[in-house]
């Protein structure tokens, strides 16, 4: 048997993300008066560009919630009815003016399964066209193109730390061959 809700009180509800505070009945019989629940009505999706020199695409992202520029793949919400890759092909455009091919889906995944019903898309894919036009300059503050090896460096000196973007780049880095990724 999984955990039954018996009841749902709305504490805040928006386009983008709701919360709620559900009375759950667990296998045991036990009842948790406030299990706090993030709800994503959108999926979402980050997608692993990379160019014919095998280096990846990453912004340097502005984040409000914690007043940091920080290294990131392109990323975002996807909506409602829209195509996982139609998504991605929008974002990578958005965030840094590149336009995409060959994108493909690598893998779904939830981020955070104990407290929210959040899907992530990994998608991959190659740059079409170097043109850049212009890309929302809210969101992103700079766009580069990073070697495997400068990558595995910000890694591993913490400098990457978005959770969302370390799961591309894993699966990136499994998919491929040893040779090229030194």
């Amino acid at each position: 048997m999984l955990p039954k809700r018996l009841d749902r009180k709305t504490i805040y509800e928006s386009q983008w993300i709701n919360l709620y505070a559900d009375r759950v009945l667990m296998p045991s019989g036990k009842i948790i008066e406030k299990y706090h629940f993030l709800d994503y009505p959108n999926d979402s999706v980050v997608v692993l560009l990379t160019n014919d020199k095998s280096e990846m695409c990453f912004i340097k992202a502005l984040r409000y919630t914690t007043q940091n520029i920080d290294w990131e793949l392109p990323a975002g919400g996807i909506d409602k009815g829209e195509d996982i890759l139609k998504a991605a092909e929008r974002e990578v455009l958005e965030e840094t003016g590149f336009k995409t091919k060959a994108l493909k889906l690598r893998y779904s995944f939830n981020p955070s399964n104990g407290m929210s019903n959040q899907t992530t898309h990994v998608v991959v894919g190659e740059v079409a066209e170097y043109k850049q036009v212009d890309f929302d300059t809210d969101e992103v503050n700079e766009i580069h193109w990073l070697s495997v090896a400068k990558v595995k460096e910000l890694v591993e000196s913490k400098e990457i730390s978005d959770g969302i973007s370390l799961i591309a780049i894993l699966f990136y880095l499994n998919d491929v061959p040893h040779k090229n990724i030194i």
